[in-house]
């Protein structure tokens, strides 16, 4: 035990160090030419990066090889901020060597403009690899919760696996348990028919609303991979809008998440009203309507006007919701004022992690109460203004 403690302060303080082994020397050097302190009041560290590609992949490969992956990209994201490495992303060979998250895609997709033509290829490899995980991570749960083919009216003894409800089914064969087995055999199923939908325009459609400016980016990544898993399913009709001072409509793009990301402009204004505007002229049926306007409300356009159109579209039967961010990283920082005064319209207003947004449109299809299905999920609702 003492010699762990002991191991722990010679790493803490890094340096040379006779006493540490090869492999902790190695990890010592990569965090003292991250974190190791200046001399004076001299701000260049101890260690050092280096200017050269080769020495941060060697680098990157030692901070992934002694941390998991969590820890990696708290070590990159302050390597970035500390010794401004993003330049680096402009590399192919550091690029490769980099631990991929969503908060590198969004700094990648802020980078875009700027790529040149060898790093490109690269970058949307790495995007492409970050989208796969993250949709194998949601596809599932997106596609259960807004399984809208499933009618939950009508039952029936014969339903497909996928469509059994158990509760019921589980109810009714209680008679049927086996001690020996410890176990319920069901003789009859109970489960949900499956609705026809063979007329397209009885589908329910769903407007995401994106604000791209720079504080709403890993909202965009997640919100955009979302837009394509559902755009995906043959139970809605998905459309995705997104916006800072100019409106982009990727809706056609969303059979391919990665073409949708790199046709993203993080960065700019916000004009949330003209892009309220645009999506109004793009509802077909009010009544099946839901505009999911993902901002955090800070306009730069005509907030007065912006709060009309939104009051219009509530009264036309749209089912309006404000998520002021859609991330893992709990409520972030919007316009208290705006959020009061589009609560007080009937719309409900706060922030969803990536894990509850397939509920919340699952809610939102069914026309649920949203305000207590976010009180149900412990999410903190805006108030309206008094």
């Amino acid at each position: 035990m003492s010699e762990d403690r002991d191991r722990r302060w010679r790493l803490a303080l890094g340096g040379e160090d006779e006493a540490l082994s090869q492999a902790d020397q190695r990890l010592s050097d990569a965090l003292t030419a991250l974190y190791g302190e200046g001399d004076g009041d001299e701000k260049k560290r101890r260690g050092g990066l280096g200017g050269s590609t080769p020495n941060v992949a060697r680098w990157l490969s030692d901070i992934r090889e002694y941390f998991p992956s969590p820890v990696v990209q708290i070590v990159q994201k302050d390597a970035f901020d500390r010794l401004g490495l993003q330049r680096m992303l402009l590399e192919p060979e550091f690029l490769a060597a980099v631990e991929a998250d969503i908060n590198l895609v969004a700094t990648l997709i802020s980078l875009r403009t700027v790529m040149p033509d060898k790093t490109r290829d690269t970058a949307r490899q790495v995007i492409a690899k970050v989208v796969a995980e993250l949709m194998a991570r949601l596809e599932r749960r997106t596609a259960e919760a807004l399984r809208g083919a499933v009618d939950r009216s009508r039952r029936t003894s014969r339903p497909r696996f996928s469509d059994i409800d158990w509760p019921r089914t589980i109810r009714a064969n209680l008679g049927h348990y086996q001690a020996e087995y410890q176990t319920i055999v069901p003789e009859r199923l109970i489960g949900f028919m499956r609705r026809q939908r063979r007329i397209v325009v009885d589908l329910d459609e769903v407007v995401l609303c994106l604000d791209q400016s720079g504080s709403m980016a890993s909202s965009v990544v997640y919100a955009s991979i979302f837009a394509a898993l559902m755009a995906s399913l043959p139970v809605v009709k998905t459309k995705l809008v997104c916006f800072d001072t100019v409106i982009l409509d990727l809706t056609e793009e969303l059979a391919d998440p990665v073409e949708v990301l790199f046709g993203v402009r993080l960065g700019g204004g916000t004009d949330i009203n003209q892009a309220v505007a645009y999506c109004a002229g793009r509802i077909e049926r009010p009544s099946k309507a839901h505009l999911v306007l993902i901002t955090d409300l800070f306009e730069g356009g005509n907030a007065e006007e912006m709060l009309t159109r939104l009051a219009r579209l509530i009264g036309m039967g749209v089912n309006v919701i404000v998520l002021l961010a859609l991330s893992d990283t709990g409520r972030p920082a919007s316009n208290p004022v705006l959020s009061a005064r589009v609560a007080a319209l009937g719309a409900p207003v706060f922030a969803c992690t990536p894990d509850q947004f397939p509920d919340l449109m699952a809610a939102a299809l069914r026309r649920e109460d949203l305000h207590a299905w976010a009180a149900g999920q412990d999410i903190k609702l805006t108030h309206p203004a008094q």
